[in-house]
């Protein structure tokens, strides 16, 4: 199966989902490349990025997960190559 190389972005407003954040991830783990968490305690949120090479629907699937989370944003952006 063809695999993409893409980028989801998260912006957390709720600390509380840190924990099911970290499951999803664990449960993608063969198919991150990398991961990074920035907090940013003046707005009260952090910031996350995964790096992941796998097929898109794993990828958009993951996405959706993340994105459904309370207080959670989640977009991916994809390499065109």
């Amino acid at each position: 199966m063809e695999t993409r190389i893409a980028v989801i972005s998260m912006i957390v407003e709720d600390p509380e989902q840190a924990e099911a954040i970290n499951r999803l991830l664990h449960q993608y783990g063969p198919y991150i490349i990398g991961r990074m968490g920035i907090p940013y305690p003046k707005k009260q949120l952090n910031l996350i990025s995964v790096a992941m090479d796998a097929p898109q629907d794993i990828i958009n699937a993951l996405t959706g997960s993340l994105g459904s989370l309370e207080g959670v944003s989640a977009k991916a952006a994809y390499s065109q190559k």
